[in-house]
Formats: structure tokens, C-alpha cells, sequence
């Protein structure tokens, strides 16, 4: 029994490896590690990758659990703005903050999610959990002014912060001052009729 107990152990390390190493290649800027550099990375036999994961899918579904657990600390984490203004605002420095832990994993994701259904599934769940947060920050009448929302939603996506960083070549401290700026400037227009 001590003996089985040992190998569940070993193996539960070696799956725990795997996934760290995949995470950590991602994260260096690799969005489709080779299992041959995925292993090395771990310190573990090509055959123990794929005895651990029989295909990329699985891998993905252990890599996407890591990144939600993180995403999901986030969420939970009281605002500190006191009107509803400044937490809509705040969530611009609360998701660029996100989108700057995840970004790697975000493109390595956006890159697969075509052909991986776990990657397109966490995608739509976390741009309607998103979603969700933005309506509840919003005053009920913001919030059902469609256009409205949807343009605040657009500027607070992972796709508007991402422009801003990488194809803008703006600082996380800038890009969140311009999307501030935006969201501001909404929040004045008159509702939609």
C-alpha cells in the first residue's frame, strides 16, 4: 500500500510538472510548446507525457484550470471605488493587470481555440462572467442601454488592451489612461432612447 501510495505521489508530481512547464513555456512567449521541450522542461520521459496526457486537449483543460483559478482570485477581490463610476473605471486597472498575467496564455489560447473545444468554452465563459461583472458595476439603466454597454464591454476586452500594448506600443499605465478615458467620456453620453 506505502509502495502505491509513492507512485501515485511521483506521478501526481510528474502531472503537476508537466503542466507547470507548459505554463512556463507559454508564459516565455512559445504559444505551442513541443511535448519533446515540454518534458525536458519538466524533468520528465516523453512517455510520461503522453501517459499523462493522451492529447493537447487534456493538456489545455489542465492549463486553462490553473489560469481560471487565477482570473477567478481576481473576481472576488472587493473593489475599492465607492460609487459606481469609479469601479467601472477601476475594472480598466483590474483587467489590465489580468491581461497582463495572462496575455501569453490568452494569445497561445487565441491561437488553438479553433480546433480545441475546451479553449473555446473557457473563452465564452470568461467574457460572460466579464460581461456580468461589467452589468452589475453599471446602473441598471447603463446597463440595458445596449449600445452603451457593448462599447464598454469592446474596451474592456482582452482584444482592446491587447492592441493597445502590443500593436500601440502603449505602457500598461498609459493604455489603461486612454481606455479610462473612453469609458468616461460613455458614461456621459446620453442613453439610448
Amino acid at each position: 500500500m506505502v509502495e502505491a501510495d509513492g507512485r501515485r505521489r511521483r506521478s501526481q508530481d510528474s502531472r503537476a510538472r508537466i503542466v507547470a512547464a507548459m505554463l512556463e513555456l507559454v508564459r516565455e512567449g512559445d504559444p505551442s510548446p513541443s511535448a519533446e521541450l515540454v518534458a525536458t522542461r519538466a524533468d520528465v520521459g516523453l512517455r510520461t507525457v503522453f501517459r499523462h496526457f493522451k492529447d493537447l486537449e487534456s493538456l489545455y483543460r489542465e492549463m486553462s484550470a490553473v489560469i481560471e483559478a487565477e482570473l477567478m482570485a481576481l473576481v472576488h477581490t472587493p473593489f475599492k471605488g465607492v460609487t459606481w463610476r469609479e469601479r467601472v473605471l477601476e475594472l480598466v486597472e483590474r483587467r489590465g493587470g489580468a491581461y497582463e498575467k495572462v496575455g501569453p496564455f490568452k494569445r497561445a489560447s487565441e491561437a488553438h481555440r479553433h480546433h480545441s473545444p475546451a479553449l473555446a468554452l473557457d473563452s465564452a465563459k470568461m467574457v460572460e462572467i466579464s460581461r456580468e461583472i461589467l452589468r452589475y458595476q453599471l446602473p441598471p439603466e447603463l446597463a440595458k442601454d445596449r449600445v452603451r454597454f457593448e462599447a464598454i464591454d469592446l474596451l474592456l476586452s482582452f482584444d482592446a488592451w491587447n492592441r493597445l500594448r502590443r500593436d500601440q506600443e502603449l505602457s500598461p499605465k498609459r493604455a489603461t489612461e486612454v481606455l479610462q478615458a473612453m469609458i468616461d467620456a460613455l458614461l456621459d453620453a446620453p442613453l439610448e432612447e
